[in-house]
């Protein structure tokens, strides 16, 4: 069934290939009998993409993966295969015998085409699966709460297909409480999944059961069945446990950046776009803050002061100065608190506002910060807290932002509890294990609307 699958795809491809570039041509040329000899470019193309869209991906199982990363491999292997086409015109020096603009109309037409029928058939077998049709049954051998977070996430995405079957319970974390079979012995387990035909058998199990792990894999050796391990490694990662390849070798990341590589670039643009169109937007309120700041008491207008950016780089923050110039301890830092003598009566109208943030979008276009992210603390800071509050120094683990998950829920302005900060941490890492483009939206929406202004801020 699945070779079937394989070559309708393969050829609904090619037809969109060929397809496409017809279209182009009767887009582009009035006579398209005069420019036969297109045909050539696209049927190198076609073929081209036969060999690049396998080697990409991008016929492999769609269960349980998202339709919007299909999408983009379509579009990465589209825009390669393209790619290759036009370095072999250019070696063939038959370049400029093709239509710039015809190429544009073709790569986009078949493009999107691929791309928009990917998306359709991921949504029509999501209403298959959600029907019950075209299930695939999942026998899982887990312990208690590691085994529930599975189930819910099975249960959140049912157009995946998997349903679960059969629960193998070790007992280790706690009692599983689930409609299916649950079985509590190795035997009985083995024989409902070999008598019910259970076709995945997924090990969500700690690295602890070496043993069962080890019982289980030899007890189906000889069987037809897709074994896949998910380890629990919740009590030794800092983050849920992400998969790298490192010299050829798979690598479960215990404590490393949380963040993928492409989520980091999407990030960076995002930042710089952004912070560019911020300054231009709110630069007569930044002009007229510098002069409130000058006029108010004498000393510069910034204050800046070094923090730690991502990996712990140190870098050199600017604010709009809030206080009076006066002495400070080295090494000694005093936060401000409510009704602080050394604020000005300007600066303590800017710290309610969180006005005098606004400077640190030259920040996040020198690429020492972001927009969003664990908001970074002064290094005095950083010193007494790294070792009293677990996981503080992984705030460090992508750049600190202007705003955070832990600003709009609360947690700003003084620290004079360890509650606070623990609180504040806690949010900090929770915006890391969950980060989204979607998150990142959400909360600069909620500091436009409420942030602004907290009755922690002075």
């Amino acid at each position: 069934m699945r070779a079937i699958i394989g070559l309708l795809a393969r050829s609904f491809d090619v037809a969109v290939i060929v397809g496409g570039a017809f279209v182009a041509l009767i887009f582009r040329f009035d006579d398209i009998s005069q420019h036969s000899f297109y045909m050539a470019f696209v049927a190198f193309a076609a073929a081209f993409s036969l060999a690049v869209f396998p080697a990409l991906g991008v016929y492999e199982s769609w269960r349980g993966r998202s339709k919007w990363v299909l999408a983009g491999q379509v579009a990465l292997a589209w825009l390669i295969v393209q790619a290759c086409a036009m370095a072999l015109m250019f070696s063939l020096h038959r370049i400029d015998f093709v239509s710039r603009l015809w190429f544009a109309y073709w790569t986009g037409l078949s493009g999107a085409a691929m791309i928009a029928g990917r998306i359709l058939t991921h949504s029509l077998l999501g209403r298959v699966r959600h029907a019950g049709l075209n299930l695939q049954h999942v026998a899982i051998a887990a312990c208690g709460e590691h085994c529930e977070e599975i189930i819910q996430k099975m249960e959140a995405k049912q157009a995946a297909g998997f349903r679960a079957k059969a629960l193998y319970n070790l007992g280790v974390g706690g009692r599983v409480t689930s409609s299916v079979a649950v079985f509590d012995q190795h035997a009985a387990f083995v024989d409902y999944v070999r008598e019910q035909k259970i076709g995945e058998v997924w090990l969500a199990l700690p690295l602890s059961e070496e043993r069962a792990i080890l019982k289980l894999v030899d007890e189906f050796r000889n069987d037809l069945i897709n074994i896949r391990f998910m380890p629990d490694v919740r009590a030794l990662a800092l983050f849920e446990g992400s998969i790298t390849e490192l010299l050829g070798v798979p690598t479960i990341n215990l404590a490393a950046p949380p963040l993928p590589p492409n989520a980091m670039l999407i990030k960076e643009l995002f930042d710089r776009v952004f912070a560019f169109g911020a300054l231009v937007a709110v630069s007569p309120i930044l002009l007229a803050c510098a002069v409130a700041v000058k006029l108010s008491s004498r000393g510069p207008v910034f204050f800046r002061q070094c923090r730690k950016g991502a990996d712990g780089r140190v870098f050199t923050i600017y604010k709009f100065r809030t206080m009076r110039l006066h002495e400070q301890q080295q090494g000694v830092l005093k936060q401000a608190t409510r009704d602080d003598p050394r604020i000005t009566r300007v600066g303590s109208f800017l710290r309610r506002t969180s006005l005098d943030e606004l400077p640190q979008f030259f920040n996040v276009l020198r690429g020492d910060m972001s927009v969003v992210g664990p908001r970074p603390h002064a290094l005095e800071h950083d010193d007494l807290y790294q070792n009293i509050v677990s996981g503080y120094i992984h705030r460090y683990r992508i750049k600190p932002g202007i705003t955070g998950w832990a600003q709009i829920n609360g947690f700003r302005g003084e620290t004079d509890h360890i509650e606070k900060m623990e609180g504040r941490v806690a949010h900090d890492l929770y915006y890391l294990r969950n980060w989204s483009f979607g998150l990142d939206v959400k909360i600069i929406l909620a500091t436009i609307f409420k942030g602004f202004h907290h009755r922690n801020a002075y």
